[in-house]
């Protein structure tokens, strides 16, 4: 097999953030089938890794992205948590900013985006970055949740690179932090 080129959104994901925590990036795997949202998976250091580029669309707040596999006869499903699976980062743009969702497996089971035995889990969601308000309570409820997982990458000035450690070498952020 020979070895994918790393996209631009990747290459600075690493150079700002993994090569400075000192994470080792490697096993880049192109997902061709969902190329419009630029998948890819990777390992950084042990962690299995799903990597997608979120879209805006042009009639609801915030950005949507895919997040599905086939299973074994071609139909289209939810992760499940017996995938080797430790995050999905979902990247976000608007403009000249650029920033990150980094979800750990257990949060994703446990807003309902990926299956177990007791939930159907989605093969899509919608991502609220810092910058967009949402106009409903439910938007904005799921939001919150999403903003405790969520690193600003456009610069050097606006990344903090001690939440990255959190939430990338700690697996967790302590809730009530305080936001840009």
């Amino acid at each position: 097999m020979t070895e994918t080129k790393i996209p631009e959104i990747l290459f600075k994901i690493k150079s700002q953030v993994f090569d400075k925590l000192g994470m080792r990036f490697g096993n880049l795997i192109e997902n061709k089938e969902s190329a419009a949202y630029s998948a890819y998976s990777f390992d950084i250091d042990a962690k299995k890794v799903l990597f997608r580029n979120a879209k805006i669309t042009p009639k609801k707040i915030g950005q949507f992205v895919t997040v599905w596999k086939r299973n074994e006869i071609g139909v289209t499903q939810p992760y499940d948590v017996a995938d080797q699976l430790d995050y999905i980062i979902i990247n976000v743009a608007f403009e000249k900013r650029t920033a990150q969702f980094v979800f750990p497996k257990p949060v994703l089971l446990r807003q309902g985006i990926i299956s177990s035995a007791s939930t159907q889990g989605k093969r899509g969601l919608r991502v609220y970055p810092i910058w967009d308000k949402p106009n409903s309570k439910q938007a904005e409820k799921t939001q919150k949740w999403q903003l405790e997982y969520f690193i600003e990458i456009s610069d050097e000035k606006t990344l903090d690179l001690a939440l990255a450690k959190r939430i990338y070498l700690e697996n967790q952020l302590h809730v009530g932090q305080q936001r840009r």
